[in-house]
């Protein structure tokens, strides 16, 4: 399982929310070897006057929050990074200084969907990669 929140400011984020979306789901698929069609992602969009950031940073900086069953490798990790920031900066001009990354594991018995526990659930997907 894997949900993702991007957040960004309102007037940069929206207009390429779909292309984001993409993305994203590509570079699962690559480094998580996450199912294609399995996507939940969160746009969430901050008026500019609200969003602080560092200094080097632009109004395109985004945030991105990966929530996701615990397992996998450090490497596939790192892959994962890698593509997002080539991805970001070669489909939508958004330099890897304008994106951040974390992604939050916790275990199946921490997740509840499709009625159960998601330790008691048959995966389509490996999580151990």
């Amino acid at each position: 399982m894997g949900q993702i929140k991007i957040f960004g400011i309102r007037e940069n984020l929206h207009p390429i929310k779909e292309k984001v979306s993409e993305i994203l789901s590509e570079c699962m698929f690559e480094a998580f070897q996450f199912p294609k069609e399995k996507k939940a992602h969160r746009f969430i969009y901050i008026e500019e006057d609200s969003f602080i950031y560092f200094e080097g940073r632009t109004s395109k900086h985004t945030i991105i929050e990966i929530s996701a069953f615990e397992g996998r490798s450090v490497e596939s990790k790192k892959k994962l990074y890698q593509l997002i920031f080539e991805k970001f900066e070669t489909n939508l001009a958004i330099t890897p200084m304008d994106v951040e990354i974390t992604i939050f594991e916790t275990p199946l018995h921490n997740w509840g969907i499709r009625g159960k526990s998601a330790d008691e659930l048959t995966l389509n997907y490996k999580i151990n990669i």
